[in-house]
């Protein structure tokens, strides 16, 4: 029988094998160390090293210049991005890269990011996210009963609970409106109105950068049961 520590020494074994394929591989006391870049139109290439820390948590060193090389801080994936000056919808996964046989791959397409676990980071960088104002737009249900569109705010963490449960009810009704007391009697909002959905960019948004998220920490939920959720914090998917 094997015990559990030889399986865990099995299994440490495997993951550094397949990461000697990328590209300034080094294992170092506590974690994984590789090249990575995130790619700017207007800057060009920032080059970094990836931490990859055995508790699952990811870290980026930038050595975009002198100056960030003194400082010798370390970036979570999010932060590394934004540094980089990336444009459009952040998603590290997709813009963050690393270098493997010669080429650039995403870090989403390869194993990499399999060893990233939501809980540690999470823990590890919820400091950061209570600075960062995470923009969610306004979302709409609509009630099985009358058919008509009720309107959530998503401005908190709680805000976007409250319209998570309620998106998951398969029958959902005016009556569980959580901010007033409504029935299905009372007027729908008008169609200009639905237009603007707070967007910080534009009242009439259909959708950006700054308010259309794919999920974070403010909007996904490490013990709801729903797949959403459990892709996201549990399967690697960030």
């Amino acid at each position: 029988m094997v015990c559990k520590t030889e399986e865990l020494s099995l299994e440490e074994n495997l993951v550094e094998e397949e990461l000697r394929c990328f590209s300034e591989f080094k294992r170092e006391e506590g974690h994984y160390e590789l090249k990575c870049g995130c790619t700017s139109r207007k800057y060009g290439d920032t080059i970094g090293k990836l931490w990859i820390f055995d508790n699952g948590h990811f870290m980026v060193s930038c050595q975009c210049s002198q100056v960030c090389q003194g400082k010798s801080q370390k970036l979570t994936p999010y932060e590394f991005e934004k540094h980089s000056g990336k444009e459009g919808t952040r998603n590290w996964t997709k813009h963050i890269w690393v270098v493997k046989d010669g080429h650039k791959k995403a870090l989403g397409k390869t194993m990499v990011v399999t060893l990233y676990k939501h809980k540690t980071n999470e823990a590890n960088c919820s400091s950061v996210f209570k600075h960062k104002r995470i923009f969610h737009r306004d979302e709409f249900l609509r009630c099985s009963i009358c058919n008509k569109d009720r309107r959530f705010r998503l401005r908190t963490r709680e805000d976007c609970r409250i319209y998570h449960d309620a998106s998951l009810k398969q029958i959902w009704n005016c009556a569980d409106w959580p901010y007033d007391k409504i029935s299905c009697n009372d007027d729908e909002e008008r169609a200009s109105r639905k237009i603007c959905r707070g967007c910080p960019r534009s009242p009439t948004c259909k959708g950006c950068s700054c308010c259309v998220c794919f999920g974070c920490y403010k909007c996904r939920f490490f013990h709801c049961k729903c797949d959403t959720c459990d892709v996201y914090m549990h399967k690697g998917q960030p």
